[in-house]
This record gives structure tokens, sequence and C-alpha cells, in this order.
């Protein structure tokens, strides 16, 4: 035990070594790594971001933005500092956490975003214009994964800011790709938004769709929704049906369940730990030490591996850093213990500091094979692939705080419980303190008033009707389902004819495509020849 300690000791002083070495330049050209200088606890760099970024950024500028994007980088990491300030030291206003300049630059950034959501279907554009909305030529494909990963960030924006239109429209989104999903429970890779038309019907959890699926997980535990958790059940139904063979992930045909790309994508590699936060750890660690091979076989995870031929896929033999491995050997570590979790931490560490570290950082590995690097560094090499590296060898994070301790607040709204753990991390690996969004109760307090009235208007209601066949529900009175509210998969079944709910599926035996056949992703289709 003894040497374990000292190990994860020694792997956490060189994870904190890869952070350091960057140039100050590159440390503070995003403003997500302020999050992870306060995980790491370099508390005096948080402040000194924290003091840049209110001093130096306008979101009134003429740029195109990626929605998506701009959400889970500057929305979600603005949101996630704002939460950890005071503990970082830094002075917060009255009424934090319920106000504050970093929320304000979050719900600014948000508001910008909005535009977007203005479709026929709910569903967003990929891109807006921050200073003039939606451009008129604007195309209206998009990933699925750019318009199901806006619950974090919106419903906690609106939580505590108490406007409640951030959570509607991601919740609308969000309901709107249900009602798409094929008739064997399947979404596919990219829709139209203005028409609700699927344009690329690849299947699978990977690049374009994956971040759908973890913010379904991740929604329903930062809301304690449990219609969002049965929407992903019936999801994870039908994937493991018709997608999963032998604890690898293909992709498939959304309407058929044919095989489409035998493939393994490294961006895979989150779904054991989005396995571990629904409890199937035993299906988690099976597809992790699936992964595991392909990482110890070249030294990191190429960006495509051909499973059947059990080697890396032309043109696709990079990997830049990603951190979904490391990500889920994370969320499994705190959940079994198990050693070879750390294995791969170590791994992972050496495999950096031998292959990737240059003069100037961590540069992207262009091809496997050879170890050849390229010259860049990805963002969320700093702002992910570290934190969660050093969050895996150091098992006190206040990250990890397992409510034994925490903070007393007291707002506008009454006293508030925060930092007791249970953080949920967005898809860029900035973590929101679920408890914050309790905080600031105008919306829970108008939503009482409006309650209490309704169900006046409903008791006055039935004593005057005397031709009401039905008997009406005696329980508790739920508030009627404004726009953007999901009604649970079971009431969706009870209108559509034929959904995954109403089905008795049967294990599917998928016969395969030749593999040279196509390769499709993010909607994009490679033949041979490219």
């Amino acid at each position: 035990m003894k040497e374990r300690k000292r190990g994860r000791e020694g792997k956490r002083s060189q994870i904190l070594n890869l952070a350091s070495s960057m140039p100050s330049y590159l440390r503070e050209s995003h403003d997500q790594v302020s999050v992870s200088f306060q995980i790491l606890g370099n508390v005096s760099e948080f402040q000194r971001v924290v003091e840049v970024l209110q001093d130096n950024v306008d979101f009134d500028i003429d740029v195109n933005a990626s929605v998506f994007e701009t959400n889970i980088r500057v929305v979600g990491g603005l949101l996630s500092a704002h939460l950890l300030s005071k503990k970082a030291g830094v002075e917060v206003e009255a009424g934090w956490p319920c106000s504050g300049p970093l929320l304000r630059m979050a719900e600014e950034a948000a508001r910008k975003l909005l535009p977007a959501f203005q479709t026929p279907t709910g569903m967003p554009y990929g891109t807006v214009n921050l200073l003039h909305g939606v451009n008129p030529g604007e195309t209206p494909v998009t990933c699925t994964a750019g318009i199901g990963t806006f619950i974090v960030e919106f419903a906690t924006l609106s939580s505590l800011t108490g406007d409640p239109v951030f959570e509607d429209v991601a919740r609308v989104a969000l309901m709107r790709l249900w009602e798409s999903r094929s008739d064997i429970g399947l979404v596919g890779n990219h829709i139209d938004v203005l028409t609700g038309k699927w344009v690329a019907q690849d299947a699978g959890i990977g690049a374009g769709v994956d971040s759908y699926f973890e913010y379904l997980v991740k929604g329903a535990i930062l809301l304690q929704d449990k219609k969002l958790m049965a929407m992903f059940l019936e999801y994870n139904k039908a994937i493991r049906n018709y997608t999963r063979f032998d604890d690898w992930y293909l992709w498939v045909q959304m309407y058929k369940g044919t095989v489409s790309m035998p493939v393994f994508q490294s961006l895979e590699a989150y779904w054991p730990g989005l396995q571990s936060l629904i409890g199937d750890i035993d299906n988690a660690m099976r597809t992790f030490l699936n992964y595991y091979t392909v990482w110890k076989q070249f030294g990191g995870l190429p960006e495509f591996y051909n499973i059947p031929q059990g080697y890396t896929v032309d043109k696709r033999e990079g990997y830049p850093l990603r951190p979904e491995l490391i990500e889920s050997a994370m969320y499994l570590y705190r959940a079994t213990g198990d050693p070879t979790l750390l294995e791969l931490g170590r791994d992972a560490v050496e495999s950096i500091e031998k292959i990737s570290k240059v003069e100037c950082g961590f540069a992207t590995i262009k091809d496997l094979r050879d170890h050849k690097l390229d010259n860049r560094m990805e963002s969320f090499f700093l702002a992910e692939t570290v934190k969660y590296l050093y969050l895996l060898f150091d098992p006190t994070n206040f990250i990890h705080n397992n409510g034994s301790t925490f903070d007393a607040v007291i707002t506008p709204y009454g006293e508030c419980i925060l930092g007791a753990g249970g953080y949920i991390f967005n898809t860029e690996a900035h973590p929101i303190d679920p408890a914050a969004l309790h905080c600031c109760r105008r919306l829970k307090e108008e939503q009482w008033e409006v309650e209490d009235l309704m169900r006046e208007f409903y008791s006055l209601k039935r004593n005057r009707s005397r031709f009401r066949k039905k008997r009406m529900n005696s329980g508790r009175w739920e508030p009627p389902e404004r726009p953007g509210t999901f009604s649970s998969p079971e009431n969706h079944d009870q209108t559509r004819e034929k959904k995954v709910g109403k089905q008795k599926i049967s294990l599917l035996s998928c016969p395969s495509q030749p593999f040279t056949s196509k390769l499709a992703l993010l909607g994009q289709v490679f033949l041979d020849s490219s």
C-alpha cells in the first residue's frame, strides 16, 4: 500500500509538471484552463486567469462560432469557474452563487447562442454569428451531439439566474431527438434541423453522437430527472442489441441495424465511464479492457481502429492526446479501486512524456505507428486529459468529496450547502456542483405559487363537473407540461405506433458490409480512394 501511495504521488507530480511546463501564452489562452488550475491546486493562477477574463472578454464581436463548442467550452468553463471561485479565494460579490461577474459572462455567452434554437423543430443550427445571429445561408444540417449537448450547462444557468429559457430550449432539443429515433430505437449522426430528416444514418456511440448520450445520463443525475434516465436506458437497450459485439461497439444503419463501419473510434472510449455512472460496472470493465489493449499496442488510441483487422485505419492513425480513455479510467477507479486502472494512468503519463513532449508544450501524435508529431496541441489536453489524469492519482481531491465536508453559504434565498461532492463534469471536463442548482430558488418558488393556484383551479373544476366519467387522480397535482418538458418514454410510446418500448427486440446477428466499402464520420463518407 505504501508503494502504491508513493507511486500515486510520483505520478501526480509528473502530471503537475505536464501542466506547469506550458508557456504562459498557452496556459492563459482558454478560460477553460482556469478550472484545471483550481483542481490541480494552483489557486494563484486560477485567480489571475479570472481577472484576465473579466478585463478582456467581449462577446459582441462579428464572429461565426460553433454553438456546441461555445457552450461546452465557454459557457461551461465560465459556470464552473464561477462556482469554484470562492473555494479558490476569489472575493465574491453579495448574492453569490446567484450572482457574480463570471455568471453574467456565462449568461451573456449563452444568450448569443439562443438564436440558433429558433428553428421549426427546436433543434439548433450548428453555427451562429455572435453579433448578427444565424447567417441566412447557414446549413441546417447539425450532428446529433451538437443538438443534445446543452442540458448540463443550460439547466445550471437557468437555476442560477432564474431565467428558464436556457433549460427550456435544451429540453426541447433533447425531446426532438428522442422523437426522431428509428423504430429500432437508434439515432443517426446528422439531422436537418428544419425538416427533422436524418441526413447521415450511421448509428453508434462515437463521433457526432457521443455527448448526446452522455448528457442524458449527466442531466438525469444533475437534475434528478427520472425521465432523462429512462430515455438513456431505452437507448442503451437498442445500442446493446444492435451495435455491441464481443464488448466492442460498431456503427450500424439506424433503421436496419446492419453493420456499416466495424471500427472503434477513440472518442468512444468515454463509454465505460458513462456505464459506470449507471452502475453497469461489469460491462464497463470488459469494454475498457478492450480499449486498453489498443492503447498498449500503440502507446495511445488511434482515431480509428479496425476491429476485425486489429490495426489502424488509413489516414486515421493519429492521437491528439484525447482524454476519453483516461476519463473512463478515473470513473471506474472511483467505482472499483481496480489497480489495472492506475496502470493505464501510468502508461498514459509515460507515453505522453516520452512521445509528445516538446519545447513549447505537448504535441499531437500525427501517426501512432512511428510516433511522428504534428505542430499543434489541442486545448482539451489541458482542460481534460491532464485533469482526469491528476484526479485518477489524487483520491483526496475536493472533487472526490463524499459529503463528509461542505460549505454553508448565505444567499438572498436562504442558507445553501455547497462543495459536498457529487460534481458533474460537462463534456469538456468542467465540474458543476449540483448543490448550487438549489441555491437560487426563484424558479421553484414561482412554480409552487403557480402550482397552488392551479390546484385550486382544478379543484373547483372537478367540483363543478357533472359529466366527467373518468376518476381524477387523487395524488399530488403536477403542473401541465410546458414546452421543453419531457413526457416519459412510455407516454411517447402511446402516441407513436412503432417504438422501442412497444416491441419485442431480439438480439440481432448483423450481416457485415465489407470494411473497405465506406467509412462514415460526422456525416462524411470516405471511400477507398480517399
